[in-house]
């Protein structure tokens, strides 16, 4: 994968890809290059008007391509199952889990979830569970979940999934991107066992300059920090456009393994595509399958096709 950038991207003519956040940021990145690579892709995103608004300009970028916005809150799981629901019987070849929320203050989902794990972990495991009977029936189909190199500061506390007992806000980010490597490692393993073709892969986008890392501070209202957050952006952060290379690699590139780990080839930060380093708890087999029976219990969302 050396030096592999979006113009290796192989033909994606006649596959469907449905991108979550896909607004914004590496999420639209991502959508936009697949877009112009063949793919008719569904910009899956929260706000009616934002997501609108980023399919019109993808398909002003890219004249010609196939594109759709369907609403989805990954904050509510009512939402989730709709959507579901709508796209249920299309085929998809490919499920992007890339939205997220990072270090926001403690607030909870509408399902009452500790906001950062409920909408970056158990609302992607909700959706994946929904979509996998249709992914399932598509040879060689893939879902691609967007982790971050910030997980290797925190693990999960399967007795406190929802840091009821404490909330620091970037140990609870921390830990909802190990929750998103132990789903991916766990997923694997399950279809590996059922003998489906259906690959699962993580990324990370490494630094990449996005709206992620100040709406938190935007949020309560912090102007100087805010200002402070962007200056590194623009000092030290690489694009979007480069940050979606991990997954658009995962998503589209020949021979990728199952519960592999992409990001950034230079220490973990920018960069082409590479094998990343991964903390060795999302490769604990217990803790990914504690994590997934919690998961069910919690979403109700219960791989019914999927036995352990």
């Amino acid at each position: 994968m050396s030096g592999w950038s979006a113009s290796d991207i192989p033909d994606q003519g006649g596959r469907t890809a449905v991108v979550t956040g896909a607004n914004s940021g590496i999420g639209y990145v991502a959508a936009r290059e697949l877009a112009r690579h063949g793919a008719h892709v569904v910009l899956a995103c929260r706000d009616e008007g934002r997501g609108g608004d980023a399919t019109a300009r993808l398909l002003a970028e890219v004249p010609g391509a196939h594109a759709e916005f369907s609403r989805l809150d990954l904050g509510d799981l009512s939402s989730v199952r709709e959507f579901a629901a709508r796209h249920a019987e299309r085929r998809i070849d490919l499920l992007v889990n890339n939205a997220g929320v990072m270090a926001l203050p403690y607030s909870r989902t509408e399902d009452g979830f500790e906001r950062q794990f409920g909408v970056n972990h158990l609302g992607h495991y909700a959706l994946t569970g929904l979509l996998l009977p249709t992914l399932r029936r598509t040879p060689g189909s893939r879902v691609v979940t967007v982790s971050s190199f910030m997980h290797m500061f925190a693990n999960i506390d399967i007795n406190d999934l929802n840091s009821e007992r404490e909330y620091r806000r970037w140990v609870a980010y921390s830990r909802s991107k190990t929750a998103n490597l132990l789903f991916a490692h766990e997923l694997s393993r399950r279809l590996a066992a059922a003998g489906s073709s259906t690959v699962v892969a993580a990324v990370h986008p490494g630094y990449a300059r996005t709206n992620l890392q100040t709406a938190g501070v935007r949020m309560e209202g912090r102007k100087r920090t805010e200002k402070v957050v962007e200056l590194g952006n623009r000092i030290a952060a690489q694009s979007a456009e480069q940050g979606a290379l991990p997954t658009l690699f995962a998503a589209t590139a020949p021979g990728v393994r199952g519960d592999s780990f992409t990001g950034p080839r230079f220490v973990a930060w920018r960069g082409a595509p590479a094998p990343s380093w991964r903390a060795p708890w999302t490769l604990n087999d217990e803790a990914a399958r504690r994590l997934w029976d919690a998961s069910r219990e919690l979403t109700g969302v219960a791989y019914e096709d999927l036995p352990g």
